[in-house]
């Protein structure tokens, strides 16, 4: 049972470090205090002993939408800069600079709907082959 959680570890100790610096830039620049926020927690059933990470860092033109496509793996997204829609499992969401949320892996659509660049980190967990 260790071993099946060790690679989900991982993938929250990047996220929580990718967190804690962005938070220590910020309250570096504006108090001396640091604060810390939970943006996300999912439990994850592993289909088996060990899973690949992945972390992606896309930038999306203004007004540039994706073809439908999936990803080979879910995982928690990202949000750093702009607007994006999101249209997955028949349901469309809206999120913004700081918002995180849970993808799938399921067939979906990523639009870019604000005046700037839009910019994702994705942190995905697939299987290893």
């Amino acid at each position: 049972m260790f071993n099946t959680l060790k690679p989900v570890k991982v993938v929250l100790i990047m996220l929580a470090t990718f967190m804690l610096f962005k938070a220590q830039l910020v309250s570096a620049q504006n108090t001396t205090t640091l604060s810390k926020t939970l943006l996300l927690e999912k439990a994850v059933e592993l289909t088996s002993g060990s899973v690949n990470t992945k972390t992606i860092h896309v930038s999306f033109p203004v007004g540039f939408k994706t073809p439908w496509h999936t990803h080979e793996g879910s995982g928690p997204r990202y949000v750093v800069k702009g607007t994006l829609q999101v249209i997955e499992e028949g349901k469309t969401n809206t999120y913004s600079s700081g918002d995180v949320f849970w993808e799938t892996g399921s067939l979906m659509s990523v639009e870019n709907i604000g005046k700037d660049t839009a910019e994702l980190i994705i942190f995905e967990l697939t299987p290893t082959h």
